[in-house]
């Protein structure tokens, strides 16, 4: 899908979610399809967002998908992360369980995982999607 950034868009910073073009993918169309309102990482990444900043998203293959914007941020240890936290990751189905056991593979991919590593946890909403999508997905 190509999107071109509106002008208001272009000076925000981008990430994409995940460590493979294939993770990037799955995730940015949760936040698309409003299912994913969080994400984790580790304290050491040098991305940290601030309540408030906005960001634009990649999908795998480094086109812009969306704008979300940063609600909160609050740090947790791994072993410390709840249920809500977790659903509202919006990943597989969405159990604290399923979590666990994929933040243990992706950490664990990372080598940085630990059960009592600290984690940086964010809630964010979505503000805007690019390209072509239906107008219910909009």
């Amino acid at each position: 899908m190509s999107a071109t950034v509106p002008d208001r868009y272009r000076h925000l910073r981008r990430f994409a979610f995940g460590d493979s073009p294939e993770l990037a993918d799955e995730l940015v169309e949760l936040v698309v399809e409003g299912v994913k309102t969080a994400t984790c990482s580790a304290e050491d990444e040098p991305n940290l967002s601030t309540p408030g900043e906005r960001w634009i998203v990649l999908d795998g293959q480094g086109l812009p998908r969306c704008v979300i914007e940063t609600t909160e941020i609050r740090y947790r240890r791994f072993n410390e992360v709840d249920a809500v936290f977790a659903y509202d990751e919006g990943e597989g189905d969405r159990s604290l369980c399923y979590w666990r056991r994929a933040h243990r593979a992706y950490f664990g991919r990372l080598g940085k995982f630990r059960e009592d590593m600290m984690l940086i946890c964010e809630r964010f909403r979505l503000i805007e999607v690019f390209g072509n999508l239906p107008a219910e997905r909009r």
